[in-house]
């Protein structure tokens, strides 16, 4: 779901799946392009060479529906296996801060700009309700169309469209599809654990 609920990802690398995304779709799968597929499944610079490929598709980034109210996205047939979405980010709408478990992930901006805030932190897999966070932990970076990045496993972060008045489309992709996404709420420096999806609560 950066992100379905992308992003998954309110929420993407997923659509919240950033992402599991944050608001219903249309059930619509695609297949974008051709990826080799590995036994082990796809590693992370495939991945990220996926979405890349997939954002430049305009034909497939033009078929996704826009809302003006809230995310839109579409599952995609990622490579190796992997799990994939295009997803549709009206202005000023974003995940919320989350992982995606042990899942590795890509994403990359098809139109518009996104924001990505990230912890350079790996938090404890499970037993914690909240964590406080030492200084320097903060990363951010703005992902202009065309641009992208892939990440490892355990990566919190948040995705947003900071526009007052454009959309944003991105592609996300992970491996292996996503097992749980884990969702915070920050203030200051306390993550606090607010609630953990599973793949049903998204698809």
């Amino acid at each position: 779901m950066s992100s379905p609920s992308p992003a998954v990802p309110t929420a993407a690398s997923v659509p919240s799946p950033a992402t599991a995304p944050a608001t219903s779709a249309p059930a619509v799968s695609a297949r974008v392009g051709s990826a080799r597929a590995v036994s082990s499944g796809p590693t992370v610079a495939e991945l990220l060479d996926f979405v890349r490929r997939s954002a430049e598709d305009a034909a497939l980034i033009a078929s996704l529906p826009l809302d003006p109210e809230g995310r839109t996205w579409v599952r995609l047939d990622g490579p190796g296996g992997s799990e994939a979405w295009l997803i549709g980010w009206p202005p000023g709408t974003g995940t919320g801060w989350h992982d995606h478990a042990d899942s590795v992930g890509a994403f990359t901006t098809a139109s518009g700009t996104l924001k990505e805030h990230s912890l350079a932190v790996r938090l404890p897999t499970d037993g914690w309700k909240t964590l406080e966070l030492n200084e320097g932990v903060d990363r951010s970076r703005e992902l202009a169309a065309g641009q992208g990045r892939a990440f490892g496993q355990n990566h919190v972060h948040e995705v947003l469209n900071e526009s007052d008045s454009v959309h944003a489309v991105s592609v996300h992709a992970y491996y292996p599809p996503l097992p749980r996404i884990r969702r915070f709420i920050r203030t200051r420096a306390v993550l606090r654990l607010e609630q953990t999806e599973r793949p049903e609560d998204w698809q």
